[in-house]
C-alpha cells in the first residue's frame, strides 16, 4: 500500500468512528446528525474533478439540506479541481485553503527528564470529567457543544485512548492515540490557555510514543493545525512527509481558520 493509501484509510477509519460514510462515484459523504456542527462529521469528500459538478453539487446541497445540516465539501489535489472550486463559488459556497502537514513519527522517543509536579493518567470514568473540561476550553475544538458530544463517542470507542497530564494537581492537557491496524495516529492535542509554554504537549506526546512501541504500531502520525503546532511536534520527534493542498467549501457558518483563531 503506498503512502497516500494508508493516510486515507486511517483518514477514513477515524472518521467512521464518530460519522456514517457513503462512497459515491464521485467522492464521499460523511454525516453524523445528532453533531451537526461538528465538520468532520458532516462534509462531502471529493479529491477528483467529478464528471457532472453541477449534479454533484446539487446532490450533496439536497442531503445534507435533509438532515438539517449545513452542506460543506472537503476538497483534496485541489490543483485538479480549480473549475470544480470556481462552480461552487458561483453557487454560492464560500472557500477557504489549507496547507495541510503530514508528519510520521520517526521512531525515537523524545526524552524528558522527570518532574514530580507531572502526572500523565490514561483517561477512565474517575477521570473522565477532569479531561473533558480541559477539551471544552479549547476554543480549536470548536467550544463545548461540539467537543462534549465528540469526546463521549470517542471515549466509548475501543479504538481510542485518552490522556490527561496535570500539573502540580490541575489537569491542564490532554491527546489521544486513534490505533487502526498497524497503524495510530496522535489527536485532540491540546493545553488550557494558562498553561502553555511550559512544554507540557511533549510529556503527553512522550507518553504516547512509548504506547506506540508497546503496541508495535509501525507508524504513528499526526496532522498538525498550524505552522506552529507543526514545529511543536517536530521537536517531539515527529517529520513532516508531505504536505497536502486542500479546500474546505462551505454554504454557511464559519470558517475553520475561524474557528481555529488563524
Amino acid at each position: 500500500m503506498n503512502l497516500m493509501k494508508q493516510i486515507e484509510e486511517l483518514e477514513f477509519a477515524l472518521l467512521q468512528s464518530f460519522s456514517n460514510k457513503e462512497d459515491r462515484a464521485w467522492g464521499t459523504l460523511f454525516w453524523n446528525e445528532n453533531q451537526p456542527d461538528y465538520y468532520d462529521a458532516n462534509h462531502a469528500h471529493v479529491s477528483e474533478q467529478p464528471a457532472h459538478p453541477e449534479q454533484v453539487i446539487d446532490e450533496v446541497k439536497a442531503f445534507y439540506k435533509d438532515l438539517n445540516v449545513i452542506p460543506r465539501f472537503y476538497l483534496y489535489n485541489v490543483e485538479a479541481l480549480k473549475s470544480f472550486i470556481a462552480l461552487l463559488k458561483e453557487k454560492g459556497f464560500q472557500y477557504e485553503s489549507h496547507a495541510q502537514p503530514i508528519q510520521l513519527w520517526n521512531g525515537e522517543i523524545t526524552q524528558f527528564p522527570s518532574d514530580a509536579n507531572i502526572t500523565i493518567e490514561e483517561v477512565t470514568t474517575e477521570n473522565y470529567d477532569e479531561a473533558l473540561g480541559v477539551e471544552c476550553q479549547i476554543k480549536e475544538f470548536g467550544g463545548k457543544e461540539v467537543r462534549e458530544k465528540a469526546f463521549q463517542s470517542e471515549f466509548n470507542d475501543p479504538r481510542y485512548t485518552h490522556y490527561l497530564l496535570k500539573y502540580k494537581g490541575t489537569p491542564c492537557s490532554t491527546a489521544c492515540l486513534f490505533v487502526h491496524g498497524n497503524q495510530g495516529r496522535v489527536e485532540s492535542v491540546a493545553t488550557i490557555e494558562g498553561y502553555r509554554g511550559k512544554g507540557l504537549i511533549g510529556r503527553v506526546l512522550e507518553h504516547i510514543q512509548r504506547e506506540a512501541q508497546s503496541l508495535d504500531l509501525e507508524k504513528l502520525w499526526v496532522h498538525p493545525i498550524n505552522e506552529r503546532a507543526e514545529k511543536v511536534y517536530g521537536r517531539c520527534n515527529f517529520n513532516t512527509i508531505l504536505t497536502l493542498q486542500t479546500g474546505h467549501a462551505y454554504a454557511g457558518g464559519k470558517s475553520i481558520q475561524e474557528i481555529q483563531g488563524s
